[in-house]
């Protein structure tokens, strides 16, 4: 079956059948392959995006910057200070200006009701590059980094660890079912994801021939797993005093090579990064001084293992995020 997407903005995986999602990892692998070869593929230049970023970020950024480039598009960055978007000017209004401007909108921030509103009132595709809820362009990523170290998606099984109720657990439950891997999020059960879409999941699920199971054993979570994955603790945005209430309840659910080992298999390990895995940034210093703990969601050991797929995860965002613009806008 053809897909054409075309026009479409991609705001949630929720929005997408497999065979898309299946288009756009396709897609993705040519590009990396154009990318690896040097091969130039400006394809879509004469054409203008622009990047609102509310949040920071490091992979994000630059990989709809190079991304635009190497499409031979004309990239703008605007971050928190450089617009007036819902300060002076209402979001339906920069909507509307920015989409007589650009061909297309990037944004980064808090809400997932805002992304939408752009996608609402500017009359071009916008690409959510993570909301409080979401985080779609990086599971293009993972899918692709998953297939290409075991070779297919459709079977395998993915535990994630953590806090299962934020923006990261919620999009690889979506990704997972979505694509027929069996999900487990392993989590206290004070952050699992929410009931209504872990149903959704399900519905999901019994259609790709999958399972969403969502656990507190620790042991009985990994077992099995072809992949573990785990993200930071407390998110951008969150006030520091929830540090002390999360290491409380996360800190069973570090992954380190105890858990690598449960899983009995050739597992690798997965993070969207920034990683808090040693005392080399300020947070991780300061959680030490305030703690006692040098390693956060994951081990060093494990971080700077052969089990680690992370800066794969970190590239491959740039491919991803390429095709989901080429896809749009071509």
């Amino acid at each position: 079956m053809a897909v054409n997407l075309r026009g479409r903005s991609f705001l949630k995986l929720l929005d997408f059948t497999s065979d898309e999602i299946r288009y756009l990892i396709d897609l993705s692998k040519n590009f990396k392959n154009l990318k690896r070869t040097r091969t130039p593929h400006k394809y879509l230049e004469g054409k203008n995006i622009v990047l609102l970023f509310e949040k920071t970020s490091t992979r994000t950024r630059c990989s709809f910057e190079v991304a635009g480039h190497d499409l031979g598009m004309g990239v703008t960055y605007l971050d928190p200070g450089s617009s007036q978007m819902g300060k002076k000017e209402s979001i339906e209004d920069t909507a509307r200006v920015l989409g007589r401007m650009y061909d297309g909108i990037e944004y980064r921030g808090y809400s997932q009701e805002l992304v939408a509103q752009l996608s609402e009132h500017s009359n071009v595709p916008v690409w959510n590059g993570l909301t409080d809820q979401f985080h779609p362009t990086q599971m293009l990523a993972d899918l692709l980094t998953i297939e290409e170290n075991f070779g297919c998606l459709k079977g395998l099984n993915f535990t994630f660890m953590g806090d299962a109720r934020n923006n990261m657990g919620n999009s690889l439950m979506v990704a997972c079912a979505k694509m027929g891997l069996n999900f487990v999020a392993c989590a206290p059960r004070e952050l699992w994801p929410e009931e209504d879409l872990v149903a959704e999941c399900r519905k999901i699920a019994k259609e790709t021939e999958c399972t969403v199971t969502l656990t507190e054993d620790v042991k009985e979570g990994t077992q099995g797993a072809d992949v573990i994955y785990t993200d930071i603790w407390v998110s951008m945005g969150e006030p520091e005093e929830v540090w002390e209430t999360r290491i409380k309840l996360l800190s069973t659910y570090q992954v380190n090579k105890k858990i690598m080992e449960n899983t009995g298999k050739q597992t690798i390990f997965m993070h969207c990064l920034p990683s808090f895995h040693d005392r080399s940034t300020t947070t991780g210093e300061d959680i030490y001084q305030k703690f006692g703990l040098a390693e956060m969601e994951v081990t060093d050991e494990v971080f700077e293992s052969k089990y680690s797929r992370v800066f794969d995860e970190a590239e491959n965002r740039m491919h991803t995020i390429k095709a989901v613009m080429y896809a749009s806008l071509c």
